[in-house]
């Protein structure tokens, strides 16, 4: 009976909870991390904005989280740069660091480096801003067998413009549209550009090629031939077509130039073997289409005159509508293609800065 009596007891006190039992519970939950504080990557800002030849700094610091060391000291910290693609599944290498190691790529080679104003700043300098570094970069930054990472996008000022070349309408596959921008001083338009070029009140009615692939055209005064009277304006899109067989126009992006755009000022009217020999014997070289739309976007250059460009192609730009001189509407007015060897104009030139 004892024996039995002496069980009870214990099974009593077994079960017997703590007076304090429920106060306790929820601080009994502990976290444990193998390698200490956890890593954090923040960008202070999500978007930089620049300009061709400018320099910039893509914002990136890390810290651990519960601390306000950079480091924890044990591991050596690793800072990788990346340029996302469009679809996000491939990533460019832009600039490694780790220690005293540094390494960038491509043509980034020689443009960028870490500020390093901080021990804990992994903020990327890009210098000589080109035309193709525009879009979305990734920092990482990775000590031991933690890391982290932050996005930002880098924005560049400048304009968008519609191109089809000398065959006309819709005659361009994408590998062929991406080099008649880079022809005329420009790069294949991203979405992103193309959509704010809308907001400012681009209208095109002719669909044309993207960086991403896609086909796309933009709407602000919707009509019968664009979609219809009665749909709402915006940018269009044709969807993803084959690279290589589908045939479009293109949107092309450029921005700010290193150089002096002008109307020569001839005695007489030039074919287009002429325009070019007049613009070399002046030191200079006949302008490019995304020369003459730059100067006319970002400067505000105006002049009534029409006048040869590279491309074959005669234009000239009008920043304050008036009679006689695109009264409607500011733009780069477009004459067409003419015949090279009779035809005679003007000849708008370039001379590039050393």
């Amino acid at each position: 009976m004892k024996s039995l009596l002496f069980l009870v007891l214990i099974s009593v006190c077994w079960a017997e909870p703590h007076p304090d039992n429920s106060s306790l519970e929820p601080e009994r939950i502990v976290h444990i991390q193998e390698n200490g504080p956890r890593l954090l990557v923040v960008a202070e800002q999500a978007k930089i904005f620049s300009h061709r030849g400018g320099n910039i700094t893509l914002p990136c610091k890390f810290y651990h989280e519960h601390t306000s060391t950079a480091g924890s000291g044990t591991h050596k910290i690793r800072v990788k740069w990346t340029k996302l693609t469009y679809d996000y599944l491939k990533e460019l290498d832009v600039f490694v660091a780790m220690g005293h190691h540094r390494k960038s790529y491509g043509s980034y080679h020689g443009r960028v480096f870490l500020r390093e104003s901080s021990e804990n700043d992994a903020s990327l300098v890009i210098t000589n801003i080109m035309l193709e570094d525009y879009g979305r970069y990734k920092c990482e930054v990775i000590e031991g067998l933690e890391d982290d990472t932050a996005v930002v996008t880098l924005n560049l000022e400048g304009v968008v413009f519609p191109y089809s070349p000398r065959l006309g309408r819709y005659n361009l596959n994408f590998h062929e549209a991406q080099r008649a921008c880079l022809e005329q001083d420009s790069v294949i338009a991203s979405f992103d550009q193309l959509y704010d070029a809308w907001r400012s009140g681009l209208d095109w009615c002719n669909a044309g090629w993207l960086s991403d692939g896609s086909v796309q055209y933009p709407i602000t005064k919707p009509r019968e031939p664009c979609g219809g009277k009665n749909t709402v304006p915006g940018v269009r899109n044709y969807g993803f077509w084959d690279k290589e067989k589908s045939r479009y126009d293109v949107f092309c992006f450029t921005s700010n130039f290193n150089g002096r755009f002008y109307y020569l000022i001839h005695p007489i009217k030039l074919t287009y073997d002429e325009a070019v020999q007049a613009c070399l014997k002046d030191g200079a070289q006949i302008a490019k289409v995304g020369q003459i739309f730059a100067a006319w976007k970002l400067l505000g250059y105006d002049r009534c005159d029409a006048g040869w460009l590279a491309d074959g192609s005669v234009r000239y730009p009008i920043s304050r509508p008036r009679k006689r001189c695109s009264p409607s509407e500011a733009a780069v007015r477009f004459v067409g293609f003419p015949d090279k060897k009779h035809k005679l104009y003007g000849v708008y030139c370039f001379r590039a800065y050393n």
